[in-house]
């Protein structure tokens, strides 16, 4: 697995937008003052053609000139690290025009963003074996104050810090529109973990945190990302994960999962697919975000039962709203990376290794 440098003191950022650009509010103000932030800590930048650009069908151009963006920003010299303007819908149509043979032979180099990213984000590690960071998006650098896990985020970047850990709350109303593009996460909800493991059963405890003895610890290769687009990256040619897996079976893999759209059945629908084309071979456990579902029964089946219904047979632990994906704050995680996970009562800590 390969990893890209660090970013330096006064280092070049290197916005590309493969997914939407920043070109409607509150994201394009939320943008600018992202940049105005680092300004301030010294950083310069390069823009791709397509960072505020928003005339394309779910993605921020024709899925051509998205793959040229990337293609040629990963490819400058003059570009220290990459981070995704934003998420979006149609990523996955500028895969055939990106140039992964010679990614895979280039200098690595870090990307970071998430949601729709996963099509980059994912195939990076599983085709090119480098890795990259499943975490906030560019605009959301423009609030302020900044949250720690945008602080974890460029540390990440920065090569600050190797170890996440949950954060006391999350948002469940976000309170960032048009007029107020630069308001900060509105964390009203306390953290609070599920977990599963083959002594349980199928039971999810209703208040984990009163089990502050119980300690769940495993390690393996971190890979995942949103489980919308990873359901639509299987069985495609840009399917490798047999061999992705095979490669690091010594290892296993710590796969984290989180979704956008999916309702729980589409969750269990979603899981099913990765389990039956082999995916999940060589898991050593699961790491599952809150998804945008969260709370929602559909015919009896809620965001848990649609995951244990699948994932349990593997009598591994699974671990359950995890500050991971679109509900924030997100624990930023280096997929591709091996990583330690340890969950203590209510808290969850994952160190990464990532030279």
């Amino acid at each position: 697995m390969r990893y890209g440098k660090f970013l330096p003191e006064k280092g070049t950022i290197g916005f590309v937008a493969p997914s939407f650009g920043c070109n409607i509010e509150p994201y394009r103000s939320a943008f600018i003052n992202a940049q105005k932030i680092w300004e301030q800590q010294g950083y310069g930048f390069s823009f791709g053609p397509n960072a505020y650009e928003g005339c394309g069908i779910g993605i921020s151009n024709t899925p051509q000139k998205c793959a040229e963006e990337f293609n040629d920003w990963y490819a400058k010299e003059d570009v220290d690290v990459l981070i995704s303007c934003g998420g979006g819908e149609l990523m996955c149509e500028i895969l055939p025009y990106i140039d992964f043979e010679k990614i895979r032979n280039s200098e690595p180099k870090w990307f970071l963003g998430y949601s729709d990213n996963t099509n980059l984000i994912f195939l990076l590690a599983t085709l090119c074996d480098t890795a990259a960071i499943y975490g906030p998006c560019a605009a959301a650098f423009g609030m302020e104050p900044w949250h720690d896990s945008l602080k974890d985020a460029m540390g990440i970047l920065k090569g600050n810090i190797k170890s996440v850990h949950n954060y006391e709350q999350w948002e469940k109303e976000g309170l960032k529109t048009e007029d107020n593009p630069l308001e900060p996460y509105n964390v009203t909800e306390k953290f609070q973990l599920r977990t599963w493991t083959a002594e349980k059963g199928l039971s999810i405890p209703d208040d984990i945190s009163k089990k502050t003895d119980e300690i769940i610890q495993m390690e393996g290769r971190l890979l995942g990302g949103c489980l919308d687009c990873l359901s639509i990256l299987c069985g495609t040619k840009f399917d490798q994960v047999e061999q992705f897996n095979e490669k690091y079976k010594e290892d296993g893999i710590l796969w984290f999962l989180e979704s956008c759209d999916l309702n729980p059945m589409g969750i269990r629908r979603a899981l099913w697919q990765l389990d039956e084309a082999g995916w999940l071979k060589y898991t050593k456990g699961f790491l599952i975000g809150r998804s945008y579902c969260y709370g929602e029964d559909f015919f009896g089946m809620d965001q848990y039962t649609a995951v244990l219904g699948i994932l349990s047979k593997y009598n591994v632990p699974v671990i359950m709203d995890v500050d991971i994906g679109h509900l924030p704050p997100m624990m930023p995680l280096v997929c591709g990376s091996k990583a330690k996970v340890k969950v203590e009562g209510n808290s969850i800590k994952i160190d990464m290794a990532y030279i």
